[in-house]
């Protein structure tokens, strides 16, 4: 049970779910794209969002300013969020366009946004989870993508539910989150992607 939770947190980390939505996009939509396109957005998009982050964290834990990646600390999460909300900009600014790709567009706009928030969270001293923000995150978009296209995703969005709750059990078992910076990354992750839905949906 206990190599069970420690999976999730590492497998669900917050860091792979930008490319996780890129990923379901390009799986779930009908429109076509050339596959050397989609080969070309998936490296992009994981190079900015995935590596990038990771040297940076590997970086800041050699310095001896974060412990792990898991970032527990309230003053490890500033300059990692604020990092992450640049390269989510990158991302809208090189990457993805509002006319090929409105759905992924937003999505990437939603994430910057749940990344600023919850960063200017930090100053007023309130933790929200960063696994929470991810995961609600993708399931909002999730959501979002079977409205958009009339797609029966129900079972896609009940596994992503099931691993939500997995996560969150692993982070209160290990006591890195009280269920309060649960709810508030959940909300985070959320209510972005719903603001943005009213533009592109």
């Amino acid at each position: 049970m206990k190599l069970l939770l420690r999976s999730a947190s590492f497998l669900f980390h917050p860091v792979w779910m930008p490319f996780a939505g890129t990923l379901i996009y390009f799986l779930v939509t009908p429109r076509f794209f050339p596959l050397e396109v989609i080969k070309a957005k998936l490296l992009a998009v994981a190079i900015i969002t995935i590596f990038i982050p990771i040297v940076y964290v590997y970086m800041l834990r050699t310095l001896g300013k974060v412990k792990d990646h898991y970032l527990n600390e309230l003053r490890e999460r500033k300059w990692p969020l604020l990092l992450y909300a640049g390269l989510d900009f990158v991302v809208l600014k090189y990457v993805i366009n509002t006319f090929d790709y409105p759905a992924l567009y937003y999505f990437f706009a939603g994430v910057m946004a749940s990344s600023v928030m919850a960063l200017f969270l930090l100053f007023a001293k309130i933790k929200a989870s960063l696994h929470m923000i991810g995961l609600g995150g993708l399931i909002g978009f999730l959501v979002l993508l079977s409205i958009h296209f009339h797609l029966n995703l129900v079972y896609s969005i009940s596994f992503l539910v099931a691993i939500t709750g997995l996560t969150a059990t692993s982070r209160l078992f290990y006591g890195a989150h009280s269920y309060s910076e649960l709810f508030t990354g959940l909300i985070l992750g959320i209510l972005p992607q719903a603001i943005a839905a009213i533009v592109w949906l």
